[in-house]
């Protein structure tokens, strides 16, 4: 370990963290690198990229894959390496060469797909330095839909798990899942806040609404990937429910690539108000991410179950201070519960959801402060404590 002169003599841990490349674009890769920068301010810190995550078809958005649809970048600090190939043990052993100068390793949880690279790192690591396990999704719901994906992410993210020495997650929810389904002990689990997503410009929402060609004073926005658990059927009924004056000022603007939710997409298609429904069926790149939230008045996120998406997509409605109208379910409420502008509904409620918009229009320009323990550097302060507790319990 190095030393840190900032605020006195300190341990500067070296940490390698692995995640996805710009090429397999998602939030886990904006998470990576929002997390990486952070952690340069404390930590010397090695990203350890894949370059070839899975066979390119087996990826849903796998038309997009090598696309240049962020500008987000990692700072000058960190060392990047994107290098690792699901189909080339060399490309884990280079990353291992590199993972083996640090003294901790992070290792993301969210898919199965990657967990042979993962075991390859971890037995050659066997226990010499602390390995932590941050579960982003601790259940993928594709691969609990298949019996043979399901009992080999049961098989591999149990032998990953064996030989990882401490683990984290963003809820007390999240936390309970996994002692329930993976039987870690709950006071194994180190519970840390997912950071805000905060790194997109506020334009002025009446430019961004003429860039985008909306007219309609009141924008309901729902962003992300269109998965069945995310409720976006019963955002849609709830706008066909808004008084018909009401629905004369408003648009509603469904924005995200679509997976296996191809329902939605066909009610928005089909419904007796598609005219006020813009259904933007793609992974939208970094500067419309920008328009869509600034030129919107409320973000919904009327997901059946909790998962990882709502926190990041909601947390850059955090950032611009709009409404929020949720589902009170799972660790949503944690996630959004210091956030004064949440307005919480039962999940698969279309008249909740109605209700909460009518509401929301007559006090549409109103903003809310964003929550400062949700900033970045918080977020680091509170891993850079976890890391040294657990290199001191290791030895």
């Amino acid at each position: 370990m190095q030393k840190n002169g900032e605020g006195g003599e300190k341990n500067r841990l070296n940490i390698s963290l692995f995640g996805p490349s710009t090429r397999f674009l998602s939030g886990i890769t904006y998470f990576t690198i929002r997390m990486a920068n952070a952690l340069t301010a404390l930590c010397e810190v090695n990203a350890l990229l894949f370059r070839h995550m899975l066979p390119r078809r087996l990826f849903p958005g796998w038309k997009r894959v090598g696309k240049a649809l962020t500008s987000e970048r990692f700072d000058a600090r960190v060392n990047v390496h994107e290098v690792m190939d699901w189909y080339n043990p060399v490309t884990w052993m280079k990353a291992y060469a590199r993972a083996r100068r640090s003294d901790v390793l992070i290792i993301p949880w969210w898919t199965s797909s990657v967990a042979h690279m993962y075991l390859f790192i971890q037995v050659l690591n066997w226990k010499r330095r602390f390995v932590v396990i941050e579960f982003h999704e601790p259940v993928d719901p594709l691969e609990d839909a298949s019996l043979p994906l399901r009992v080999y992410a049961r098989v591999t993210g149990w032998l990953v798990r064996t030989l990882a020495g401490g683990y984290v997650t963003h809820t007390r929810y999240d936390r309970d899942l996994i002692v329930q389904r993976y039987h870690i002990p709950a006071g194994e689990i180190h519970i840390i806040p997912h950071g805000l997503y905060d790194q997109y410009p506020h334009i002025d929402p009446g430019r961004a609404r003429a860039i985008l060609g909306i007219e309609e004073e009141y924008v309901i926005l729902f962003f992300g990937l269109l998965r069945k658990f995310k409720g976006v059927r019963y955002l849609i009924e709830g706008f066909e429910m808004l008084p018909d004056h009401l629905k004369q000022h408003s648009r509603l603007c469904i924005v995200g690539e679509a997976w296996e939710d191809q329902e939605s997409v066909e009610r928005a298609r089909t419904s007796p108000d598609r005219e006020k429904i813009s259904m933007v069926d793609r992974y939208v790149s970094d500067e419309e991410v920008a328009l869509y939230y600034s030129a919107a008045d409320v973000f919904a996120g009327p997901y059946t179950r909790e998962s990882h998406d709502p926190c990041a997509v909601c947390h850059i409605a955090m950032s611009y201070g709009l409404p929020v109208v949720a589902s009170h379910t799972g660790g949503i409420i944690e996630s959004l519960g210091s956030y004064a502008g949440v307005w919480f509904v039962p999940p698969g409620d279309p008249a909740a959801i109605s209700d909460a918009l009518e509401r929301i229009f007559h006090e549409r320009e109103k903003r809310y402060p964003v929550p400062e323990a949700l900033r970045w550097e918080r977020i680091a302060l509170q891993w850079n404590a976890y890391l040294h507790q657990g290199m001191e319990k290791t030895g």
